[in-house]
């Protein structure tokens, strides 16, 4: 303390801390030529602060024998890296060669949709070994000749046992809206969050480009209306109503005001790139992305906060506009 300070009685007062930065990530399903220590490596080297590690099977195969020991070792690399991490189950053909995310959780056969669950029960014990801060899934879309309540009830049965092992084991759920699924949008999270009960595992995976794609709010609108939800996101760039994911310019997506508003949530977790279409420059496009996202993020700091804006609860009908590349009905 100062002399001045001393002698007039008065306390030394110290600035506000500066806001957190935000974390950010690469998805491992847009590194699918590197193994897995090697995209660990780059993503270290680069700069990021961790990963969205999709389990497939090149990256921690979750069907192969030994995955407890063999996620002990990733978890050893992740700590000696730097790296925070969150689980997907995105992994197009990892239960079935023939069929694009198949099994869902919505398929007519009780076995089928077992073996979804399964899977994510798979995914929940390696983020709980890993330390991850949350577990990434999706609905599936609306099987054929099956109607819309029946899928919402297979739906809501299915992850019941799912919600609860992520409840012991202190990982939460993180559903995301995928165009053309049966929860496409917010609005379908939240029917689905009040069709559970509200249980406390059951949290939102936001990507920003679905926002873009789909929603009735912009993106950055769509982050302040999802916030108490929030357990992890996905950000890449898209244009309204295709949903294919694009690498950052190459969009509508206005980026400065997303990341403030996702800044002024106070979201802990990952922010993850998710180019699972560019994975054969995957090296090329993970160097990229996190220069021009630090950018926008320090171009953030003076954009001018909003109140979050109430969810608007209509939305397009489910399949609109899925019927784009990126859509999971098609190859």
């Amino acid at each position: 303390m100062s002399s001045d300070a001393r002698a007039s009685g008065s306390r030394a007062t110290t600035a506000e801390p500066a806001p957190a930065s935000l974390r950010f990530g690469y998805g491992t399903n847009g590194l699918a030529d590197l193994r897995l220590d090697d995209a660990l490596s780059l993503l270290a080297d680069l700069g990021y602060d961790g990963v969205g590690l999709t389990l497939d099977h090149m990256h921690l195969d979750p069907l192969a024998p030994d995955l407890a020991a063999r996620t002990r070792r990733v978890g050893h690399r992740l700590d000696a890296l730097g790296l925070g991490v969150t689980v997907e189950t995105g992994a197009r053909y990892v239960l079935d060669p023939r069929r694009k995310h198949g099994p869902s959780l919505l398929d007519p056969d009780p076995g089928d949709r077992a073996r979804r669950v399964d899977l994510l029960l798979r995914a929940v014990r390696v983020a709980a070994d890993l330390g991850a801060h949350a577990v990434h899934c999706f609905s599936g879309i609306v099987p054929d000749g099956t109607d819309t309540d029946t899928a919402w009830k297979r739906l809501a049965e299915t992850l019941t046992p799912v919600l609860d092992a992520a409840a012991s084991a202190g990982v939460p759920l993180a559903v995301e809206p995928e165009p053309g699924h049966l929860l496409a949008t917010l609005a379908d999270f939240h029917h689905l969050r009040r069709t559970l009960g509200d249980p406390e595992p059951l949290g939102l995976t936001l990507d920003i480009g679905h926002c873009q794609c789909l929603e009735p709010l912009p993106p950055a609108d769509c982050v302040r209306a999802a916030a108490p939800w929030l357990r992890h996101v996905q950000i890449e760039d898209m244009r309204r109503g295709v949903h294919e994911h694009l690498p950052f310019g190459d969009g509508e997506i206005d980026f400065p005001p997303v990341l403030a508003a996702l800044a002024a949530t106070g979201y802990q977790g990952l922010t993850v790139v998710e180019l699972p279409r560019h994975s054969h420059a995957g090296p090329h496009y993970a160097e990229h992305s996190l220069p021009f996202l630090r950018h926008a993020e320090q171009t953030a700091a003076t954009v001018p906060p909003r109140p979050a804006p109430a969810l608007q609860q209509a939305a397009p009908p489910h399949g609109a506009p899925s019927t784009t590349p990126e859509g999971s009905s098609n190859p």
